[in-house]
């Protein structure tokens, strides 16, 4: 289910180049990339579980709610990353000139499926 449901995600999205569902613990549940990625979308994973550790926190101390979605601009890749809940995320890899809002709402409606099937 979760492979699937990735690689509807990376496919339905213009410059889509991988998908991830992992834990914050840096652990992946589930990936799918397509055949020409040039990232391992694993080690990008693995980096961002600490980064959003923190940003969690942050948004914690601040007193703003809970952190829902972060997205990272590199030059060469798009990270863009939904909060399932306080134990999962998934991130969506796109090309600098994917469609990024795409990317955004396609997370958004997958998120209750992966928390449903996570519990």
């Amino acid at each position: 289910m979760f492979n699937e449901t990735l690689r509807e995600i990376v496919e339905g999205t213009e410059g889509g180049v991988a998908g991830l569902l992992m834990g914050y613990d840096g652990i992946a549940v589930d990936s799918w990339a397509r055949e020409d990625s040039e990232f391992d979308i694993n080690t990008v994973g693995m980096e961002l579980s600490v980064v959003l550790k923190d940003i969690l926190r942050a948004a914690e101390q601040l007193e703003t709610g809970g952190a829902q979605e972060v997205a990272i601009q590199a030059d060469r890749l798009t990270t863009v990353v939904r909060m399932l809940n306080g134990d999962y995320f998934v991130a969506l890899a796109i090309k600098p000139d994917g469609n990024v809002g795409k990317g955004r709402f396609l997370l958004r409606l997958a998120a209750p499926k992966f928390v449903a099937a996570l519990s």
